[in-house]
Protein backbone atom coordinates (compact mmCIF):
# COMPACT_ATOMS: atom_id res chain seq x y z
CA UNK A 1 0.00 0.00 0.00
CA UNK A 2 1.13 3.39 -1.18
CA UNK A 3 1.40 6.31 1.68
CA UNK A 4 -0.21 9.52 0.64
CA UNK A 5 1.47 12.02 -1.21
CA UNK A 6 1.15 15.31 0.03
CA UNK A 7 3.89 16.92 -1.40
CA UNK A 8 1.63 19.41 -3.53
CA UNK A 9 0.04 20.34 -0.48
CA UNK A 10 1.01 22.39 2.65
CA UNK A 11 -1.62 23.13 5.75
CA UNK A 12 -4.36 21.76 3.41
CA UNK A 13 -4.31 24.64 0.88
CA UNK A 14 -3.11 23.63 -2.74
CA UNK A 15 0.10 24.47 -3.40
CA UNK A 16 0.36 27.67 -5.24
CA UNK A 17 -2.99 29.15 -3.55
CA UNK A 18 -2.75 31.67 -0.58
CA UNK A 19 -5.50 31.62 2.44
CA UNK A 20 -8.16 34.39 1.82
CA UNK A 21 -8.01 37.63 4.00
CA UNK A 22 -11.49 38.50 5.56
CA UNK A 23 -11.72 41.46 2.89
CA UNK A 24 -11.17 39.20 0.13
CA UNK A 25 -14.18 36.69 1.62
CA UNK A 26 -16.26 40.16 2.21
CA UNK A 27 -16.01 40.49 -0.89
CA UNK A 28 -16.58 37.59 -2.65
CA UNK A 29 -19.52 36.81 -0.73
CA UNK A 30 -20.98 40.49 -1.91
CA UNK A 31 -20.29 39.27 -5.20
CA UNK A 32 -21.98 36.12 -4.99
CA UNK A 33 -24.90 37.60 -3.17
CA UNK A 34 -25.28 40.05 -6.12
CA UNK A 35 -24.83 37.13 -8.74
CA UNK A 36 -27.75 35.50 -6.76
CA UNK A 37 -29.75 38.43 -6.74
CA UNK A 38 -29.23 38.73 -10.34
CA UNK A 39 -29.79 35.61 -11.39
CA UNK A 40 -33.77 36.13 -9.41
CA UNK A 41 -34.70 39.02 -10.77
CA UNK A 42 -33.82 37.02 -14.62
CA UNK A 43 -35.80 34.30 -13.96
CA UNK A 44 -38.37 36.10 -12.04
CA UNK A 45 -38.87 38.75 -14.93
CA UNK A 46 -39.19 35.85 -17.26
CA UNK A 47 -41.64 34.05 -15.57
CA UNK A 48 -43.95 37.05 -14.42
CA UNK A 49 -44.11 37.62 -18.40
CA UNK A 50 -45.71 34.46 -18.30
CA UNK A 51 -48.54 35.01 -15.85
CA UNK A 52 -50.60 37.93 -17.15
CA UNK A 53 -49.86 40.81 -20.01
CA UNK A 54 -51.25 42.83 -17.43
CA UNK A 55 -48.18 42.44 -15.48
CA UNK A 56 -45.92 43.69 -18.12
CA UNK A 57 -44.52 46.26 -15.81
CA UNK A 58 -43.76 44.38 -13.16
CA UNK A 59 -41.61 42.10 -15.50
CA UNK A 60 -40.32 45.10 -17.16
CA UNK A 61 -38.88 46.55 -13.61
CA UNK A 62 -37.35 43.04 -13.03
CA UNK A 63 -35.84 43.34 -16.03
CA UNK A 64 -34.50 46.56 -15.56
CA UNK A 65 -33.12 45.59 -11.85
CA UNK A 66 -31.37 42.75 -13.15
CA UNK A 67 -29.34 44.56 -16.18
CA UNK A 68 -28.26 47.04 -13.42
CA UNK A 69 -27.23 43.49 -11.05
CA UNK A 70 -25.67 42.81 -14.42
CA UNK A 71 -23.41 45.27 -14.88
CA UNK A 72 -22.74 45.40 -11.34
CA UNK A 73 -21.53 41.96 -10.91
CA UNK A 74 -19.51 42.46 -14.57
CA UNK A 75 -17.69 45.03 -12.81
CA UNK A 76 -16.39 44.13 -9.46
CA UNK A 77 -15.62 40.53 -11.54
CA UNK A 78 -13.70 43.09 -14.06
CA UNK A 79 -12.37 44.51 -10.90
CA UNK A 80 -11.56 41.76 -8.61
CA UNK A 81 -10.86 38.67 -10.77
CA UNK A 82 -13.50 36.33 -8.73
CA UNK A 83 -15.19 33.30 -10.29
CA UNK A 84 -14.82 32.23 -14.04
CA UNK A 85 -18.64 30.80 -13.01
CA UNK A 86 -19.93 34.21 -12.09
CA UNK A 87 -18.52 36.12 -15.39
CA UNK A 88 -20.27 32.87 -17.40
CA UNK A 89 -23.25 33.20 -15.47
CA UNK A 90 -23.23 37.00 -15.89
CA UNK A 91 -22.85 37.17 -19.20
CA UNK A 92 -25.62 33.98 -20.44
CA UNK A 93 -27.97 35.94 -17.76
CA UNK A 94 -27.35 39.01 -19.56
CA UNK A 95 -28.22 37.70 -22.97
CA UNK A 96 -31.55 36.30 -21.52
CA UNK A 97 -32.42 39.85 -20.40
CA UNK A 98 -31.30 41.11 -23.90
CA UNK A 99 -34.04 38.97 -25.49
CA UNK A 100 -36.52 39.92 -23.02
CA UNK A 101 -36.35 43.34 -23.39
CA UNK A 102 -37.78 42.72 -26.74
CA UNK A 103 -40.11 40.47 -25.48
CA UNK A 104 -41.28 43.61 -23.59
CA UNK A 105 -41.01 45.91 -25.85
CA UNK A 106 -42.92 44.39 -28.70
CA UNK A 107 -45.58 43.20 -25.80
CA UNK A 108 -46.21 46.85 -25.06
CA UNK A 109 -46.22 48.12 -28.61
CA UNK A 110 -49.26 45.50 -29.25
CA UNK A 111 -50.65 45.35 -25.66
CA UNK A 112 -54.11 45.23 -26.84
CA UNK A 113 -53.57 42.91 -29.31
CA UNK A 114 -51.61 40.55 -26.50
CA UNK A 115 -54.00 41.06 -23.88
CA UNK A 116 -57.30 40.31 -26.38
CA UNK A 117 -55.39 36.97 -27.46
CA UNK A 118 -54.37 35.97 -23.76
CA UNK A 119 -58.08 36.72 -23.04
CA UNK A 120 -59.72 34.07 -25.29
CA UNK A 121 -57.17 31.77 -25.55
CA UNK A 122 -57.55 30.71 -21.67
CA UNK A 123 -61.64 29.99 -22.54
CA UNK A 124 -60.47 27.83 -25.71
CA UNK A 125 -61.15 24.44 -24.41
CA UNK A 126 -60.50 22.87 -27.75
CA UNK A 127 -57.80 22.97 -30.43
CA UNK A 128 -60.35 24.63 -32.92
CA UNK A 129 -61.18 27.47 -30.31
CA UNK A 130 -56.97 28.07 -29.81
CA UNK A 131 -56.15 27.55 -33.48
CA UNK A 132 -59.17 30.55 -33.70
CA UNK A 133 -57.38 32.49 -31.33
CA UNK A 134 -54.25 32.44 -33.23
CA UNK A 135 -56.02 33.22 -36.36
CA UNK A 136 -57.47 36.36 -34.77
CA UNK A 137 -54.18 37.61 -33.23
CA UNK A 138 -52.41 37.45 -36.36
CA UNK A 139 -54.96 39.16 -38.45
CA UNK A 140 -55.45 42.21 -35.49
CA UNK A 141 -51.14 42.49 -35.83
CA UNK A 142 -50.20 45.21 -38.66
CA UNK A 143 -48.65 43.49 -42.22
CA UNK A 144 -45.32 44.16 -42.70
CA UNK A 145 -44.61 44.02 -46.29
Amino acid sequence: MNPPNDSGRQGGQPQGQHPLSDAAKASQAKTHMLFRSFIVAVLGSFFVYQLDINYLWLSALLTVAAIVLGIMVLIRYAKFKESRFVLFGTISGLVVVAVQVLLLVSSALFFNQVRDYQQCSRQALTQQAASKCQTQLEESLPRFR
